[in-house]
């Protein structure tokens, strides 16, 4: 039996992270922000949260039907405004980890825990449906190349912030190269999100490197 795709962004997104032959993104991918800037994008193209001088505003505050994302809402709607690259880092940890366990209930992933050289704990993340990556790149190749009022809102944001959270596995080098024209449309469908998971990234391997 065929496994339906889960319909929350930041589950996309986390099934596309992962590398399924070792069970994890490959490295040098920050899941964590990965994941929270697709939770994030999900609010904004849902119409819960807009854009106000470059600051994160809940625009509509009623039920998102997903527990994620109705956390993110939650805490978005009981501080105070803040830019989105600041909400891209806060809670990421738990975002992402809240989404795999959601990945792991509903039957899309298997999760194994393990110790890598055996000291190290880790999760070994494998989908259940061995379709499944293929299925989500099916969609990330219809974004690059179907005329651009046919593609969905979802899509659109899935490669965008694959783009902007650098998944080489993704989108080498080269379809960056050939395909530049279509991802800055469809970063420009996604709102501010791909700009603030960038700039997120970019603060964390430039506090790293200090």
């Amino acid at each position: 039996m065929t496994v339906e795709l889960p319909d929350t962004l930041p589950q996309r997104i986390y099934l596309l992270a992962l590398d399924p032959e070792r069970g994890r993104p490959p490295m040098g991918v920050h899941l964590n922000e990965l994941v929270r800037a697709a939770a994030l994008a999900d609010l904004y193209l849902a119409g819960h949260l807009s854009d106000e001088k470059g600051r994160a505003v809940v625009a509509v505050r009623h039920p998102c039907h997903d527990p994620v994302l109705e956390a993110v809402l939650e805490e978005l709607s009981s501080a105070r405004r803040h830019r989105w690259q600041y909400w891209v880092g806060r809670r990421a940890r738990q975002t992402a980890a809240a989404v795999r366990d959601q990945l792991a209930d509903g039957g899309w992933v298997r999760v194994e825990k393990h110790k890598i050289l055996g000291v190290f704990p880790t999760r070994r993340i494998t989908p259940r449906d061995a379709r499944l990556p293929g299925r989500l790149h099916h969609r990330v190749t219809a974004a690059l190349r179907d005329p651009l009022p046919r593609i969905d809102p979802a899509d659109a944001a899935l490669v965008a912030l694959a783009e902007a959270g650098r998944l080489r596995n993704i989108l080498d080098r080269g379809a960056r190269r050939t395909h530049k024209r279509r991802l800055a449309d469809l970063k420009a469908r996604t709102g501010p999100l791909p700009t603030a998971l960038r700039k997120a990234i970019d603060a964390q391997n430039a506090a790293a490197a200090g």
